[in-house]
């Protein structure tokens, strides 16, 4: 008995799926675990970059965030706005956790500005990174909110709002001595350059 046309497509179409879910199952057989600690709010709302991209918070790398990657060397970058850049070199063994305890150090270099304004953020996502003037400043969470701005000095600076598998937000914006100034955007899926939108270069 001859099996009709739209059946043979069913069975095809579940056969794709059970063939893709075995090979997504055998993929994560493979992978490992990098666990990251934190032991202050400094360092879960750090920004973390994994092979120059930049994947996350600290805070949020975990549950259905966590950070499964190929087995073999990997760089961790861990950034801060005044603290200096943790940087380590990992091994990753397939199907292992390796738990990485993460401690910010204070950047004596940085120097903060007796008068300041204030950048307020409304982003969607808000767990994306946010550079001004090419640095890392922190995630959107943190300038979002009642009493939550990014203080910076007076005067013209760039804004670069990005997160992967999203299109860059950019602007330039120039401010007044204590004026208060509120940006409201929402990125735009899309794929973006990994690199060099989410890597600082000093």
């Amino acid at each position: 008995m001859a099996v009709p046309n739209k059946f043979k497509t069913l069975l095809v179409a579940l056969w794709i799926v059970l063939f893709l879910g075995d090979a997504s199952h055998a993929q994560n057989g493979v992978l490992g675990e990098v666990r990251f600690v934190g032991p202050s709010k400094v360092e879960k709302t750090s920004g973390v970059w994994i092979d120059g991209q930049y994947v996350g918070y600290l805070g949020e790398l975990k549950d259905d965030k966590k950070m499964l990657l190929l087995p073999g060397e990997h760089v961790i970058a861990v950034r801060q706005s005044g603290y200096m850049d943790f940087i380590r070199n990992v091994v990753v063994e397939p199907n292992k956790r390796l738990t990485l305890t993460v401690k910010m150090e204070r950047d004596l270099r940085v120097q903060f500005p007796n008068v300041t304004s204030e950048v307020k953020l409304q982003v969607t996502p808000d767990r994306a990174a946010v550079f001004l003037d090419g640095g890392f400043v922190g995630n959107v969470h943190e300038f979002t909110g009642v009493g939550r701005a990014m203080l910076v000095s007076p005067g013209k600076h760039r804004i670069k709002i990005a997160l992967p598998g999203y299109q860059t937000f950019e602007t330039e914006i120039t401010l007044l001595p204590k004026q208060k100034f509120k940006i409201e955007t929402e990125l735009a899926k899309g794929s973006i350059t990994q690199a060099d939108p989410l890597m600082r270069k000093e």
